[in-house]
């Protein structure tokens, strides 16, 4: 029988998001059924709300910082038991045989991953579903090779947003060799960039973080950064410059990114990890001359987000969260709008 789920949805681009009803599908043999814990709030989630990306489909439930327990398995489920500790992303498909999902970078599937929330639903039609439906909601069907487990050590409500923010900032700080002796700085200390952080501190990195102004250095300190830079501080940047190994630009903004190139040595890079929907100009002889890179990287396949999980249970790493009830979501955006969190909305869906 199909699953009543009940949720948050976006209805319109001008609308607020509303309470809304919709069915789930029944498990089949290789899914599994997840009662909906915590559910973060990402800038992605504003983006499709109000269709700043276009393609929008509503009424849409967002929601890919999935953190909950299990409560049923298909018969051919072998990684899950009711009970267990789980976690979904930012996909719940993909075409499984392309290069890349054979690679473990489902992220990169060629035809196209599955997303949590607004992908054409290949598996939702014996319950009326053309595109899946996220995290924003009491419960949620997933294959079973999408769906992660949550170690005991990292609290449900703080690991959620491991599942994009975390994977998200860990997976560039892997790909380009982040350790003992690199020296990495972060653009913005929001959702991402806290994560960021944490992160590339504990994996060993001299960490300093850029900001428009100081009224986050305590925390930045806090959180493992050494050092701490004001991106309008024209004599601070020009002695920064060429120091660091790699950015990681977190910011989901429109925003002058070509002085900060500056700021990379001989081969750096820096990584875009922030959704922008406008061009950003890059000059080449910055580049030219320090054979520096621009690059992007987009969350991480499963296995390297079970990796990341654990490597934050290694080192007792959580997100700094604000958990609030789903029916203050709308206020949730407004402040995000004004970066008004620390440094991540968690919706605590037993308040549904």
């Amino acid at each position: 029988m199909p699953i009543a789920t009940r949720a948050f949805a976006a209805v319109a681009a001008d609308q607020p998001l509303e309470p809304w009803s919709f069915d789930r599908r029944d498990p089949g043999p290789d899914d599994v059924v997840i009662e909906i814990k915590y559910c973060g709030v990402c800038h992605s989630d504003l983006h499709v709300a109000k269709n700043d990306l276009g393609g929008t489909r509503y009424p849409i439930v967002p929601g890919h910082e999935i953190a909950g327990v299990v409560t049923a398995v298909g018969s051919n489920v072998t990684r899950f038991s009711e009970g267990d500790r789980v976690g979904v992303g930012c996909m719940v498909d993909s075409c499984r045989t392309c290069a890349a999902c054979q690679e473990g970078l489902e992220q990169y599937c060629e035809p196209g991953m599955t997303q949590t929330y607004g992908s054409a639903d290949r598996k939702g039609a014996e319950v009326g579903q053309k595109i899946t439906q996220g995290g924003y909601s009491d419960r949620i069907t997933v294959d079973q090779n999408y769906v992660l487990s949550i170690p005991d050590s990292i609290p449900l409500d703080a690991a959620a947003p491991l599942l994009c923010a975390g994977i998200t900032t860990y997976s560039p700080l892997r790909t380009w060799g982040v350790g003992p002796g690199s020296k990495v700085a972060v653009v913005g200390l929001g959702g991402l960039g806290h994560m960021a952080v944490k992160l590339a501190a504990a994996m060993g990195a001299e960490v300093t973080v850029l900001s428009t102004s100081d009224r986050k250095k305590a925390d930045a300190e806090r959180m493992g950064a050494k050092h701490f830079l004001i991106n309008s501080d024209a004599d601070a940047m020009k002695a920064a410059a060429e120091k660091f190994d790699l950015i990681i630009n977190t910011v989901s903004a429109t925003h002058e990114i070509a002085s900060h190139l500056n700021l990379l040595a001989r081969d750096g890079t820096m990584v875009m990890l922030g959704l922008t929907t406008e061009g950003m100009p890059v000059f080449a002889i910055p580049l030219l001359m320090r054979r520096r890179r621009v690059a992007g990287s987009l969350i991480g396949g499963i296995r390297e987000t079970q990796e990341m999980l654990d490597f934050c249970a290694e080192h007792g790493i959580a997100c700094d969260i604000e958990v609030i009830a789903p029916d203050r979501i709308n206020e949730a955006y407004e402040r995000m709008l004004k970066s008004d969190v620390r440094y991540r909305f968690v919706l605590d869906m037993a308040q549904l």
